[in-house]
């Protein structure tokens, strides 16, 4: 039986506790590149103790991002702008991640405390691509990408994990949730594509089944890889569960480590009832049927929750946003609670309870 604060190891890498930072938007970047808040940001989580902190969604190309406001990883000046703050997290024995993303037609927006959602082309914006021209509900819609695009994007996926690995990022995650471009295609309700890369479900899986199988062959062999999925839409005729499943086997055959399970992002008004740990069960099915390592996420909170998930075994490791923005140092806390002594940075010893 595991802890929530054993160890994880998974390829080369070895994660030192099963408390993980979330990846979650900040939208402060600069054309993409990220800066002094991103250090704040990501350094007070460094010195809270957790396994592992996976950065934000990151553009693969500059209309890959979600916002004006979200990073990027276009190019080495964009990767190398990561490498103090990895280098920091290493220092406290925290792994560093990057979600690696596209934003597909639910890009192109202001930050979401701007006056409007869209950004017109004199303020930054790009029009939007996606599996078809169908918009998602408030936004304009996309355009479909060509064959030509799909393969390209392929590539520049493959070449954004080259750059991230080289800046010394531990782990590489690929976004393939929450209604963006990935998601776009595997759901039947976003994508009415009548080639290779629409209609039956084996043709909606294909862009991202190609763009994983990339990416693991431009990284080394050893670097873990996970991917992020919606495991439902949460309506009728949507992805499912049963999908989930499918897609997750096909993902493990070509050497995805872990699926970091989410739901939900790709329909405006889907009926979600968030509760504490709602979307726990789903990773657990992941995890059991297809005998994958899996992580939580969405309204975890509590150490005691955390530390149950990971006990019972309904996943290998707990993501965590809101608790994190609220307490950087959920970890330590965390551990106290529990009764269980870890190592905390020197200058913060006389915090200590335990």
């Amino acid at each position: 039986m595991n802890t929530l604060f054993d160890p994880l190891v998974i390829g080369s890498v070895e994660f030192r506790n099963r408390v993980w930072v979330s990846p979650m938007c900040q939208y402060m970047a600069e054309d993409g590149v990220v800066g002094a808040w991103h250090s704040a940001h990501l350094g007070a989580f460094a010195t809270g103790g957790p396994g592992l902190i996976m950065v934000e969604a990151t553009g693969v190309v500059p209309e890959g991002r979600i916002s004006l406001g979200c990073t990027s990883i276009e190019d080495d000046r964009h990767a190398q702008a990561f490498k103090p703050m990895i280098d920091f997290a290493h220092s406290q024995n925290a792994k560093m991640g990057i979600q690696l993303a596209h934003a597909g037609r639910k890009s192109s927006t202001m930050r979401p405390w701007d006056e409007h959602r869209i950004a017109t082309q004199a303020e930054g914006g790009w029009q939007s691509v996606s599996a078809s021209d169908i918009a998602f509900e408030g936004y304009p819609a996309p355009r479909a990408l060509t064959l030509d695009e799909i393969y390209q994007l392929t590539e520049q996926f493959a070449d954004a994990a080259k750059r991230a690995v080289a800046v010394g990022f531990d782990v590489i995650e690929i976004h393939a949730a929450h209604g963006y471009l990935f998601h776009q295609f595997y759901s039947p309700l976003a994508n009415k594509r009548s080639d290779q890369y629409g209609g039956s479900f084996e043709n909606r899986i294909r862009f991202l089944l190609e763009t994983t199988q990339a990416v693991k062959a431009a990284i080394p062999a050893n670097t873990p890889l996970f991917v992020r999925i919606s495991a439902t839409d949460w309506v009728d005729d949507g992805w499912n569960l049963i999908d989930s499943i499918q897609l997750c086997n096909e993902l493990k055959k070509v050497g995805v480590n872990l699926i970091d399970v989410s739901t939900g992002g790709n329909v405006h008004s889907a009926p979600i009832t968030a509760s504490p740990g709602f979307q726990v069960p789903f990773a657990k099915a992941i995890r059991t049927e297809c005998g994958i390592l899996t992580t939580a996420v969405g309204m975890i909170t509590e150490p005691e929750q955390a530390q149950y998930i990971i006990e019972t075994g309904e996943a290998d490791a707990v993501f965590l946003a809101r608790a994190m923005i609220r307490n950087p140092r959920w970890a330590l806390n965390a551990a106290e609670k529990l009764g269980i002594k870890i190592d905390w940075p020197l200058p913060l010893e006389r915090g200590r309870t335990l």
